[in-house]
């Protein structure tokens, strides 16, 4: 009897070789050269956790994944592969229930979050962002805290930033400077987030973490969620930053739990590297503190890449539970690969494991898992075990009809948009243009009512005079002799008072006529207005 309900079959190598449930939130690392059977390890693995009732997450690079909804079709090799490592008379073909996501809501249900939930440091790692525009970053994101303005979607973020901008000096006062080289830089990053489909990925609803730790109510299977990453992985910071978004959701949500009878939920990270790549310091402490501290929330991570040496050694340290496949060691780098994938085993007196890493065929490898007491097994050689899903991607048709089935659909497929940032201050924008046209100093659209009565008699003392300057004045707020700093509402309205300049200049030009006309008529405003401007 092969398969057991306290661990998941891997394969044989003379014995069979598990991976116990009880130490699989231990994390793990699914390592090996392009075309040697990673996703297949991957998929087993999927299939093991979901049969064992703990809900999946993992990306699917390549679309192969997706044929883990569909009931496996038999094949020789299939047949001969689980006749040797004596399976073949428990090998049934079966399917797992399979939910689609994509960030992009094209192979998938939209994944979502919220500007604000992303946070300023993740956020500035997406956007490329320098230590100085991060801090602007952080300024924005405090702001938007004081004044109470929900960072939802892209445009929200964008219109404070460009508040920000326009407030910069008196910002820069209370927050540390704001310099508009910082904001032109981010608002430039915005644009190549968009570029890469960030706009989609920031908004409401958002993803719920608890409906990816679901189970299926008929089988008590646990669910596998696939994200449909082909085409996000073009864009691959996005990508790394979204999955380590995820995590931090996970490690901040979850209540601890210790280490349970099974893991609450798996987490595959399919091309790790991508991850640690030019990342910096705070973030890969980051990392390394959710991998170290996300197992006692009965969460377990297992990284998927090419070599052992694409994980930092504070990360790799914690990774107890190995698949190695096989690494090709043509140059020095290769040859020190391998090296340092030979060193993360316990050794096997029996086995030279440098050497076995470059003899390995297609889908064999090296396993290494933890027994109940969490110490490394001896590494051994393995036959991996055939998946029971299909192998190879599903057609469009039978992915459009697992969509229309799912019930994430009426949850997450239509898009939100609620009052946010962008809203707030596109009113008070509007109101000011408003106040501007009309001459008169109007309240901010949020202002309650008792505060716009009360402040009334000083805008009527404040307006006083005629003509020109008595309008210029009920704009800015200046009196006879009298001067004071100006509002939001009357900075925006000096800017209205510019262009307004160039048109009564025309007109006193036209009454006087002629070149002369025109030179006295610019002189008249300058010395009307000139002085208020400069307030």
């Amino acid at each position: 009897m092969l398969l057991k309900d306290d661990a998941i079959f891997l394969g044989a190598s003379g014995a069979p070789e598990y991976l116990v449930l009880k130490r699989a939130n231990r994390h793990g690392l699914v390592t090996g050269a392009t075309g040697t059977g990673k996703t297949v390890t991957l998929q087993i693995l999927a299939e093991g956790f979901s049969r064992a009732g703990v809900p999946v997450f993992c990306a699917d690079i390549k679309g192969d994944l997706s044929g883990i909804a569909e009931t496996g079709e038999p094949k020789d090799f299939l047949a001969k592969r689980a006749s040797q490592i004596g399976f073949a008379d428990e090998y049934a073909f079966a399917s797992s229930p399979t939910t689609f996501w994509d960030l992009f809501g094209e192979q998938g249900h939209p994944i979502r979050t919220t500007v604000s939930e992303m946070g300023p440091l993740l956020l500035a790692r997406l956007m490329n962002l320098n230590d100085t525009q991060e801090g602007v970053l952080n300024i924005v994101f405090r702001l938007a805290d004081d004044q109470g303005l929900l960072l939802l979607d892209l445009k929200d973020l964008r219109a404070l930033i460009a508040h920000v901008g326009e407030r910069a000096s008196e910002l820069s006062r209370l927050y540390g400077n704001v310099s508009a080289g910082s904001i032109g830089a981010i608002q430039r990053q915005l644009l190549v987030l968009e570029e890469q489909g960030g706009d989609r990925f920031f908004g409401e609803p958002a993803l719920s973490i608890a409906d990816l730790m679901k189970t299926d109510p008929a089988s008590g299977q646990g669910i596998v969620n696939v994200l449909a990453a082909d085409k996000l992985i073009t864009s691959p910071r996005l990508y790394a930053t979204f999955l380590l978004w995820l995590l931090s959701e996970l490690f901040e949500e979850l209540p601890e739990v210790g280490d349970p009878e099974k893991p609450k939920l798996v987490f595959f990270f399919d091309e790790a590297h991508l991850l640690f790549d030019e990342a910096p310091k705070a973030l890969l402490e980051k990392v390394e503190q959710v991998v170290r501290l996300i197992r006692s929330k009965g969460v377990g991570v297992y990284f998927v890449t090419q070599s052992p040496l694409d994980v930092p050694e504070a990360v790799l340290g914690q990774l107890g539970n190995r698949v190695q496949h096989a690494l090709r060691a043509f140059t020095p780098k290769d040859q020190k690969a391998v090296k340092a994938a030979a060193d993360t085993f316990r050794p096997n007196p029996d086995l030279d494991t440098a050497q076995a890493i470059t003899e390995l065929g297609v889908g064999e490898a090296l396993v290494s898992t933890l027994d109940l007491k969490g110490v490394p097994s001896v590494v051994q050689r393995t036959l991996i075990r055939p998946p029971v899903g299909r192998l190879g991607p599903l057609t469009p048709d039978e992915r459009a009809a697992i969509l229309a089935a799912s019930p994430m659909k009426a949850a997450y497929d239509s898009p939100v948009d609620r009052e946010s940032a962008y809203e707030i201050l596109t009113k008070k924008a509007e109101a000011k243009v408003k106040t501007a046209e009309e001459g008169t100093v109007a309240p901010e659209p949020d202002q309650p009512k008792a505060a716009q009565q009360a402040e009334a008699p000083d805008r009527r003392e404040e307006t006083s005079g005629g003509g020109i300057g008595g309008f210029i004045a009920g704009i800015f707020g200046v009196g006879s002799g009298r001067s004071r700093r100006l509002t939001a509402s009357q900075r925006t309205a000096r800017s209205v008072a510019r262009s307004l300049s160039n048109q009564v200049a025309g007109e006193i030009g036209r009454q006087i006529g002629g070149r002369q006309g025109s030179t006295v008529s610019k002189a008249v405003v300058r010395g009307v207005l000139g002085s208020l401007l400069r307030r």
